[in-house]
């Protein structure tokens, strides 16, 4: 393990004013229950990252994708944080050279495991959030999201955006969604959608709501463009 805890710190360019946050962020059970006399392991602090690193989440693909539907921003959110995902970005920063771990989990490759990994990232964030706020671990967060973000563009596409953008490139081009159906309940209404471009249609979509179905309509578009 290394000891100085001013690497870690380089690491992810925050200094902590409470040095004991960033310890116990980096304790696991297994060392805490080894030493006892009241060395805290940072589980607690994990539950807290979690929900810290959620709500940054959200309202980051919420901004950045103002058109996706409900079901498709939880999908990509459950991407971006999941287990993999957040030991990459432990990996990144060497967290696990810095982690305080028992023997047993020492010898049997604790430093590498991703669910380790995974929760000592998250009750980082949590010591980041205690240390400085939330604009401090925002910030923090964001310096992986927005990279890992790239990757999933592929299998998470907010298809309005990227037709838009392919349009834009002739400038002459008009893009225009029109509803050309409605029905069921208020309930559980259906939505159909036209996507036209100029007096065109280059696509038709269905769903639950107008911007679902704009999205379906989108894609559809798309998959004719060869996109």
């Amino acid at each position: 393990m290394n000891s100085d805890l001013s690497g870690i710190e380089k690491r992810i360019g925050y200094v902590f004013a409470d040095k004991e946050l960033l310890k116990e962020a980096l304790t696991h059970s297994s060392y805490a229950n080894e030493m006892r006399n009241g060395v805290k392991c940072n589980e607690r602090m994990e539950f807290l990252g979690d929900a810290v690193l959620s709500i940054v989440t959200a309202e980051l693909l919420y901004t950045k994708f103002p058109d996706m539907p409900e079901g498709e921003l939880s999908k990509l959110r459950s991407s971006l944080v999941c287990t993999a995902e957040l030991s990459g970005f432990a990996q990144e920063i060497d967290l696990g050279n810095y982690l305080y771990l028992g023997k047993g989990e020492l010898h049997s490759g604790g430093r590498e495991r991703p669910s380790i990994l995974e929760n000592a990232f998250e009750a980082l964030i949590a010591a980041v959030y205690l240390d400085g706020g939330m604009e401090k671990a925002k910030a923090h967060i964001l310096r992986f999201l927005n990279s890992a973000l790239e990757n999933h563009k592929m299998n998470f596409k907010d298809y309005k955006t990227v037709l838009q953008e392919v349009v834009q490139q002739n400038p002459d081009e008009t893009l225009n969604y029109v509803t050309v159906g409605e029905s069921g309940p208020d309930h559980d209404k259906r939505f159909e959608v036209e996507v036209h471009l100029n007096s065109n249609v280059i696509g038709r979509g269905a769903g639950k709501s107008k911007k679902q179905a704009e999205q379906e309509a989108a894609r559809e578009a798309l998959k004719l463009m060869g996109i």
